[in-house]
């Protein structure tokens, strides 16, 4: 046990609300979420987000990336502290959880196995079922702060692979808003970021032949302001 667990008796934990865009049947995208079933008391055999204790000498990233790893299988490219939930009747004992939330490529989803693959399960996020503890309601604040963030970050690339048409990023976009947007409008939206870099290759299909681009690799998702890496995510 570690002094997280017992300290003043208030234990604190890390979970991690993980994104990304899935397709099924060649259906459009949408947002979807790993959920671990709980095994043990409270709130046996409900579902709930991945997490964990936090280690004596863990930082907060490296314990979220850490039991990502162990129940999941994932390695998000993007990882960032969401928010400290602390009410105290949230759990039975105090529990303080540290949340993060990632966001994952769809091909990197599929086929993750944890420790515990036949307890872990995805879900649309819009269509979930009953979850143990506040964490409906942290899956509710994390879509809002994604909707939100898009508007004024990079942070719908995360979810796409390191090389994509305009179409597919258009496409990212208007599944986290839940709305259709102007390609001609997003079109020079995106070009007046410079953020996008034009590759010489080109996808190819039934359409007409739609260039690939990829990221400015010297700009990240998001701005972090005077925070280093370390302090918000891990790799």
């Amino acid at each position: 046990m570690t002094r997280s667990e017992h300290e003043d008796g208030i234990r604190v934990a890390v979970s991690t609300v993980i994104l990304t865009l899935r397709r099924d049947g060649g259906q459009a995208p949408r947002l979807a979420l790993p959920l671990v079933r709980r095994t043990r008391d409270p709130h046996a055999g409900a579902w709930a987000l991945p997490g964990g204790w936090l280690g004596d000498a863990e930082s907060l990233a490296a314990a979220a990336a850490r039991t990502l790893a162990e129940t999941t299988g994932l390695a998000p490219s993007y990882l960032e502290q969401l928010y400290a939930f602390g009410a105290v009747d949230r759990s039975p004992s105090r529990v303080i959880s540290v949340v993060y939330w990632a966001l994952v490529r769809e091909e990197e989803s599929v086929g993750a196995v944890g420790s515990d693959p036949e307890n872990v399960a995805w879900f649309d996020a819009e269509d979930l079922p009953g979850l143990a503890f506040d964490h409906a309601r942290i899956i509710e604040y994390a879509l809002w702060r994604l909707r939100n963030k898009v508007g004024y970050s990079r942070v719908a690339q995360g979810f796409l692979p390191p090389e994509f048409t305009l179409a597919d990023l258009r496409e990212a976009y208007e599944t986290i808003l839940g709305r259709r947007l102007d390609p001609a409008n997003f079109r020079r939206q995106v070009d007046a970021t410079r953020t996008l870099i034009p590759t010489n290759a080109f996808r190819t299909g039934s359409h007409r032949p739609a260039r690939l681009y990829r990221d400015a690799t010297d700009v990240e998702l998001a701005d972090r302001g005077p925070l280093s890496p370390e302090e918000t995510r891990t790799s």
